[in-house]
């Protein structure tokens, strides 16, 4: 049985078909990297697979459950968290209030979250950050706050949305060392990112998907030189 995995899936928009009839698999401890140009579908993947929207057909399995129809808060505790492509940082609470929302997802008490809050800060690099407000943040920190908002519901798998787009040279480093450290962790990941000197360094297996479907699935070196990936990305040309 796969850690995760999805099956024919599908999602239609009126006659837009924006996911068509996509498998794959995810291996316990594995960072899968999801590509493709844009609009190919790959955040849409992402929603339905956090119940913010439902599919049209196939089935999603994690753990051994099925995910269709779940709402994204069972989904959650569950064990699987993500982050957005677009920060929104709650701009006039604190770093660590803003990580202690994510952390309610697990608990009530208020104590118990404000210290998985700090422990993921710590995690994350914003440990001394803590009392800064979330406005007051640069864009390298409010990707990190994005992480950690999605660490602290103490997830087994973790969607990373765009993580990289906007960071110089020097801190997408950063950001692939903190991805390589949540793995570590125990956590599994599936990365969406743009950034292919990233993604290609940094990913076990990738999948590049366009017009919804997946076109190719394997290393890095396989996936960069498929004569469809190509295509997707420079034309046939």
């Amino acid at each position: 049985m796969a850690f995760f995995s999805v099956q024919g899936l599908t999602k239609r928009f009126g006659g837009l078909v924006a996911v068509n009839n996509l498998s794959f698999s995810v291996d316990e401890g594995e960072i899968l990297g999801l590509i493709g140009p844009n609009g190919s579908g790959k955040t849409t993947v992402f929603n339905l697979i956090m119940g913010v929207y439902h599919p049209s057909s196939g089935t999603i399995e994690f753990k051994g459950r099925i995910l269709n129809g779940l709402p994204t808060w069972k989904i959650c505790k569950l064990g699987i968290g993500r982050t957005f492509q677009i920060t929104r940082p709650l701009r006039r609470m604190t770093v660590l209030e803003n990580v202690m929302t994510g952390a309610f997802a697990r608990t009530d008490s208020f104590e118990v979250a404000k210290e998985k809050a700090k422990e993921v800060l710590d995690f994350c690099g914003l440990g001394h950050k803590t009392h800064f407000l979330g406005k007051e943040l640069t864009v390298a920190d409010r990707k990190r706050l994005e992480i950690a908002k999605a660490l602290a519901t103490n997830p087994s798998l973790l969607l990373l949305d765009e993580v990289m787009a906007g960071l110089t040279p020097q801190e997408q480093m950063e950001g692939v060392e903190l991805v390589k450290k949540i793995r570590n962790s125990g956590v599994t990941v599936i990365i969406v990112e743009h950034i292919m000197h990233v993604i290609m360094g940094l990913c076990d297996r990738i999948l590049c998907i366009n017009y919804g479907q997946a076109i190719a699935c394997g290393s890095a070196e396989e996936v960069a030189s498929h004569p469809q990936v190509i295509e997707a990305y420079l034309g046939k040309d």
